[in-house]
């Protein structure tokens, strides 16, 4: 039955009844309708190129710097770790790592319908609207002398910056083409990297805030982080558009061209009605199980890697002051890890396997640290295998790409985003409870998690790989012998179908 449907799916999807190829405008959002026509239209180089640069403008800019400021603002903790916060807090125990797992476990909760509304609100409205809120949240961070006060703090800071990484995922597969969306989603990704140079940085620098000051160090450089995302969050409600089709910054024809741009990603702009349908193949979907696992298999590490970063640094014996700065190699390696891999991939059309290659020098800077006792002279060794630990971020910018990629229909897209984002939060909140104070300063257990995730990850990611390759086969079998019609030109582009619906649909990978 489910074959028979599938195959009439295929059918409708190429002819009708009078045997012309047309797009079905039932499966077509209507407000994209309006600037998507049945005949594909030919974009030229240099116009493309001057599209993707008022695009680059309006929407990556934004999404580089605002997940930029999100970033610091969630490590500021990091950084404030080794100011005087626990101290002056009087946090005990396990409660220092509550404050990054409370986070993630508010996202956990908030995720689904996150991105229930990020599918019908006004996206760039929302994303300010949110931005203010997690700046005036920060900011507050600076008002609190307890545990209690902290993690009040928190939990709202993870319900506002929520919104980031499933709008973003959203916004680089509705403004740009399959081929340049992988480098797109690493651009913005790769701001974890840079907040650690950046963050490191402007941490050594309130550092040497006078002890005689009103304000701790800590407290101001929350509340200067604060108060510059609140700024940012009004720029973005004035300067961003909500999509294509509302974009009143372009002309009339630049959003007809705009709309061409993704036509062959078959993948949608947008579409506001609620298919059970896609739900459905969502969750029958073996790629989403691999979507799941890859972000647990990467967050659960980083995330305790992130929340303890400075603590570890610190107890190979360095000073605080050089721990600030120490920690600015590990962004340096991040960022150029991530362009590097996104590189590879568009010189060699692959992205799989940059990614398997990326995890490898982290497997063996995790294998160090759990086999190297943690002595002052073994300090610079320590210092280089935590430093190659990090270079498996590329294979997370590039994985994250897969799923904008790979997700074809409005609806199973918006629970794909949800379900990736919720193992997204899982991982990022049980990473650092795998840090115990009872095993510092080595903390070897956290360490061997970290180590057995990553070589876990490896497998599904090649699992992956071979998943797409054979998928691709039974595609192109079905259409080599006449059961379903090749829609060469795009006309079927815009229509709101599943990447396993549609015949035309092939995994990138």
């Amino acid at each position: 039955m489910a074959d028979e449907i599938k195959l009439d799916v295929e059918i409708r999807l190429s002819h009708d009844e009078s045997g012309k190829d047309h797009a079905n405008y039932e499966l077509v959002d209507k407000e994209l309708a309006k600037y998507a026509g049945d005949v594909p239209v030919h974009i030229d180089t240099a116009t493309n190129t001057r599209l993707k640069k008022l695009i680059d403008r309006r929407i990556l800019v934004v999404m580089i710097i605002t997940y930029f400021l999100q970033s610091l603002d969630k490590g500021a903790l990091g950084f404030a770790s080794i100011m005087g916060i626990r101290e002056d807090t009087n946090l005990q125990g396990p409660q220092y790592s509550w404050l990054t797992t409370i986070i993630y476990l508010v996202i956990l909760t908030v995720e689904y319908p996150e991105n229930l509304i990020i599918q019908r609100a006004p996206i760039a409205k929302w994303l300010g609207i949110n931005v203010i809120l997690w700046g005036v949240t920060v900011t507050l961070t600076a008002a609190c002398h307890n545990f209690a006060g902290l993690i009040t703090v928190r939990a709202f800071l993870g319900a506002f910056e929520a919104v980031c990484q499933p709008t973003f995922t959203v916004l680089s597969a509705m403004w740009y083409r399959r081929e340049e969306q992988s480098k797109t989603v690493v651009l913005w990704y790769m701001m974890n990297g840079l907040q650690q140079i950046f963050g490191g940085l402007i941490a050594f620098i309130f550092t040497h805030v006078p002890s005689s000051s009103p304000v701790k160090d800590w407290q101001a450089l929350f509340m200067t982080h604060g108060i510059i995302a609140v700024i940012w969050g009004i720029f973005i409600i004035w300067w961003m558009p909500d999509s294509p089709m509302k974009a009143k910054c372009f002309s009339e024809e630049d959003k007809k061209l705009m709309v061409e741009r993704v036509r062959d990603n078959r993948t949608g702009v947008q579409n506001k009605r609620f298919r059970i349908e896609q739900v459905k193949d969502a969750f029958t979907d073996p790629q989403v199980y691999a979507f799941i696992l890859i972000q647990i298999l990467t967050t659960l590490p980083s995330g305790g890697m992130g929340a303890y970063a400075a603590i570890v640094v610190s107890s190979f014996g360095y000073s605080t002051w050089k721990t600030q700065l120490l920690q600015m190699v590990t962004g340096v390696v991040q960022v150029v890890s991530m362009l590097t891999g996104v590189w590879i991939e568009r010189k060699y059309n692959s992205t799989i396997w940059p990614s398997v290659a990326s995890v490898m020098p982290t497997i063996a800077g995790a294998a160090a640290m759990c086999a190297t006792p943690f002595t002052p002279n073994k300090r610079v060794g320590l210092l280089i295998a935590w430093y190659c630990m990090y270079s498996f971020w590329a294979g997370v910018g590039l994985a994250l790409s897969l799923i904008t990629r790979n997700t074809g229909g409005q609806t199973k897209k918006s629970v794909v985003v949800s379900l990736t984002f919720i193992a997204w939060s899982t991982g990022n909140s049980i990473g650092p409870q795998v840090f115990r104070d009872q095993n510092a300063p080595r903390y070897f257990p956290a360490f061997a998690v970290i180590l057995t995730s990553f070589v876990a990850l490896e497998a599904v990611l090649v699992a992956l790989r071979y998943y797409y390759v054979w998928q691709n086969k039974i595609k192109d079998g079905k259409i080599a012998r006449g059961e379903a019609i090749a829609d060469v030109d795009g006309i079927h582009g815009f229509e709101d179908i599943t990447d396993r619906e549609n015949v035309n649909f092939r995994y990138a990978y």
